[in-house]
């Protein structure tokens, strides 16, 4: 959620539907009395939870990290790998529950940028709160020449790291009505609303890929199907800020982030 002018804490709670002392606990860094205008908050979705003292219980989002959740609670990447020891660090899964202690020192970074809530969808300058991590280095061979996802678009956020090394999921822009369409065969793992990116829905497809669509407005898959390359995912959803049609693609292999850019044709 992106700060206005005039905005205090406890407006922004209110707008997110949130209570105050949960925004306050899940964006530590924040300074109340020092709000800058299009800084951005972390909105904290129902299946996450901060008691005082932690440990968190935190939700994982498009292109995080250990390293990067690490510097907006004030804790360590050692931390939290050691307090989830049956999960890979590099295969984390958008939507899955991890705990979060905190530093046994209790300090905290400033937090870093973070996604907006589905009633504040990211504008092309958001980010999620990830640092750009490395690549696989070869892809396999079925992921060759994918379509894109929507047939009328226009890219307005390229995959990348940003000045703060935030990573950037690809931002496409299209129009009302536009559905997106699965780049390649998989199975639907999710299709459900999150928070912070509206209706989600992610497929797993061969060799370990998974592909992310979100800010959707209504899902049109369920959990279990199965689909192929250019059957309809969702209908895209209208930012409230920019008054855009935009979907958030995100590609991976085993929990990496991939330019999608390299797979596209």
């Amino acid at each position: 959620m992106a700060v206005q002018r005039g905005d205090t804490l406890g407006k922004l709670a209110n707008r997110a539907n949130v209570p105050l002392e949960r925004l306050e606990r899940f964006n530590p860094g924040v300074n109340a009395r020092r709000l800058a205008v299009g800084q951005r908050l972390m909105i904290p979705t129902q299946q996450e939870r901060a008691p005082s003292g932690g440990p968190y219980r935190y939700q994982i989002r498009p292109g995080d990290t250990y390293s990067n959740i690490a510097r907006h609670f004030g804790t360590t990447s050692g931390r939290i790998q050691s307090a989830n020891p049956g999960t890979s660090p590099t295969a984390l899964r958008i939507g899955q529950i991890i705990s979060v202690p905190l530093s046994s020192s209790g300090t905290r970074s400033p937090a870093p940028t973070s996604n907006a809530s589905p009633s504040n969808r990211p504008s092309p300058s958001s980010s999620t709160p990830a640092a750009a991590p490395t690549a696989p280095t070869s892809l396999p061979a079925s992921a060759r020449r994918w379509p894109w996802p929507l047939e009328d678009y226009r890219i307005v956020r390229r995959f990348g790291a940003d000045s703060r090394g935030a990573l950037q999921p690809m931002l496409l822009a299209t129009q009302a009505g536009a559905r997106a369409q699965a780049v390649a065969p998989g199975e639907v793992r999710f299709a459900n609303g999150m928070r912070q990116l509206g209706e989600v829905v992610i497929v797993h497809h061969a060799d370990n890929l998974q592909t992310v669509y979100a800010l959707c407005e209504r899902t049109l898959v369920s959990v279990g199907q199965h689909v192929k390359a250019g059957d309809e995912l969702c209908e895209v959803g209208q930012s409230n800020t920019t008054q855009r049609y935009d979907l958030l693609f995100d590609l991976r292999q085993g929990g990496k982030p991939i330019d999608p850019g390299k797979v596209l044709r």
